[in-house]
């Protein structure tokens, strides 16, 4: 996931800014090159740090490509593979031939599923999955996180980010239960993450030696989950985050840590710095070093999940966007829809931003909501924390009540929502995740025929509360009011969703005109038949008492003249 700050890390529009834009890490920056310059040590978070030049991107190409020369038969196997299927099949690796992807029926039918941000990173438990990039920050805002690194498992650059994997045990991971919990909740497709930006796979790869199944649990993480999310009929979705890791590392080598210890290369991945800049029309443009090499790795690996797994849904972060990805990313997609195709199976492919042509997959919005109904199904991405995917000690946790007002809006909207939970290092899933679940699951279990296989109505909704659009927005809507309603449909019926229960007893729905004949209305959580009028300015409806569970009312509405 991204994590939005300047200093050198990635910006929201998947650009990079200068490291020494931040005043405070350019006077620290300063004090360390003089310090280096005198050839003196440098003391940052209680380490004597020496004087250290960062290798240039020949030297760090050359090292990364040298350590992952083992699987260069099997790389290129799987590209071979990979680009003879993109070329036979329905669709091509050209933009305008992928634009014959149709979102699957499944998919637009299933509107909830699950989001697992599980790995290495859960072990420290230390303000997100985003740990391993920070823990190399020396100066600056992160600099704490290296500090708890430090001060937590040692010294750098004895002790780095690769000795947390022998901690990560899973000694209670039950993949069964995991699935039980899902389902539960209500949820159509569950989606773990495959590999992070931290580069240590979840599942078994042929392509590396830094994996879940050669380290750390001993298990294909992946390869469980697999069976037993289908074994509850859900629908299976896997996510790759590892275009990032051409540069998620950068920060290790800017002192002598163990990122550039060759030994370990072919965890930390190249690190490139990032890099970025001014263009003409005044847009950054991100200028990062990606190599030949890096994107061979990238759509092999990436590929190799699909040929192992067969998920129903792939998702890639942010960053498949930067330029250099583009034709690899064409590569993908084809070879995706068409071994699909082969198999009769309907999938989809997630992408963000402007990062695919528009109609080649299915957008997803990350944390974030649309203004309104939007012609093609999408889907927003939020986690059950407001701070982190990954488990964090001490996170806070949204309530209920919150996440399923979202849920209503978004399919209202005709999106989906991808819901994140962030398990603890052993495997086991936070009991404040479990109660949201549980409590998503209890409202489905009443209310899903408004939502499940549902459509939108002619309009979205209505009401004085407007939703903050766009990426990275999901904390900015105001509270909603007993005057906001959703509205979706679904087998003839219509379905009013009243987002808060009005304290007068009634409430008036404007957008059911009188010339819409209602002939009966059915409160779902109850089942009982509620009392109507309808007048100039809307539906009037006669109240019970307010009923319990959580917010977010649905008034199944029949018509006397369903083409309503």
């Amino acid at each position: 996931m991204r994590f939005w700050k300047k200093g050198g890390a990635i910006t929201p529009s998947g650009f990079s800014f200068d490291a020494t834009s931040s005043p405070t890490l350019r006077r620290s920056l300063r004090w360390m090159a003089m310090a280096c310059a005198l050839g003196t040590t440098v003391a940052i978070a209680g380490e004597q740090l020496k004087a250290f030049t960062p290798p240039d991107a020949v030297a760090i190409e050359r090292q990364w490509v040298e350590a992952n020369r083992p699987y260069d038969g099997a790389r290129q196997a799987i590209l071979a593979q990979v680009r003879k299927v993109a070329w036979q099949g329905p669709m091509s690796p050209d933009w305008k031939s992928l634009t014959a992807y149709r979102t699957p029926d499944w998919y637009r039918d299933a509107k909830f599923g699950i989001f697992v941000h599980w790995g290495v990173y859960s072990v420290a438990a230390y303000k997100g999955e985003w740990y391993p990039r920070h823990m190399y920050e020396t100066t600056g805002e992160y600099a704490n996180y290296h500090q708890h690194q430090v001060d937590t498992y040692g010294p750098m650059p004895k002790v780095g980010y690769k000795d947390l994997i022998p901690r990560f045990k899973a000694e209670h991971f039950d993949p069964q239960a995991w699935a039980a919990l899902f389902h539960a909740a209500g949820a159509r497709y569950v989606v773990p993450v495959a590999e992070h930006h931290d580069g240590f796979a979840m599942y078994d790869s042929h392509l590396s030696d830094w994996t879940a199944m050669k380290m750390g649990p001993h298990r294909d993480v992946i390869g469980e989950l697999a069976k037993a999310i289908r074994a509850q009929g859900m629908k299976l979705g896997l996510s790759s985050h590892r275009a990032e890791h051409d540069w998620f590392f950068e920060y290790g080598r800017r002192f002598d840590s163990d990122v550039n210890d060759p030994k370990y290369a072919a965890l930390y991945g190249p690190a490139h710095p990032t890099e970025g800049a001014k263009g003409a029309d005044g847009k950054d443009v991100d200028w990062t070093f990606v190599s030949d090499a890096y994107l061979d790795d990238w759509l092999a690996r990436s590929s190799e999940i699909v040929q192992d797994y067969h998920p129903d849904l792939m998702y890639f972060d942010w960053w498949v966007g930067q330029p250099r990805f583009r034709g690899a990313l064409a590569d993908f997609a084809a070879f995706y829809y068409n071994q699909a195709a082969s198999r009769e199976q309907g999938v989809v492919l997630n992408y963000k931003l402007d990062n695919m042509m528009p109609g080649t997959g299915t957008l997803n919005i990350e944390r974030g909501q649309a203004a309104d109904i939007l012609a093609q199904p999408w889907q927003t991405e939020t986690s059950v924390s407001p701070d982190s995917w990954g488990y964090a000690e001490g996170d806070t946790y949204k309530s209920p009540d919150e996440i399923v007002q979202l849920l209503v809006d978004v399919v209202s909207k005709n999106g989906n929502l991808l819901l994140n939970v962030g398990p603890k290092a052993d495997g086991t899933i936070p009991d404040e995740a479990k109660g949201i679940l549980l409590a998503m699951g209890q409202w489905l279990k009443t209310n899903g025929e408004a939502i499940y296989g549902s459509r939108p109505w002619q309009r979205f909704g209505e009401g004085p509360t407007q939703v903050a659009a766009g990426t990275m927005q999901d904390t900015k809507t105001k509270p909603y009011t007993p005057e906001d309603f959703r509205f979706t449909k679904r087998d003839g019926h219509l379905y009013a969703i009243e987002m808060e229960w009005p304290a007068t007893g009634q409430a008036v729905i404007r957008s059911v005109t009188p010339s819409m004949k209602v002939r009966k209305v059915t409160l779902l959580s109850t089942g009982a038949t509620m009392a109507f009028h309808q007048k100039a300015d809307g539906l009037h409806l006669e109240l019970p008492g307010k009923p319990a569970g959580l917010h977010a009312y649905v008034y199944r509405i029949d018509m006397a003249d369903a083409a309503h």
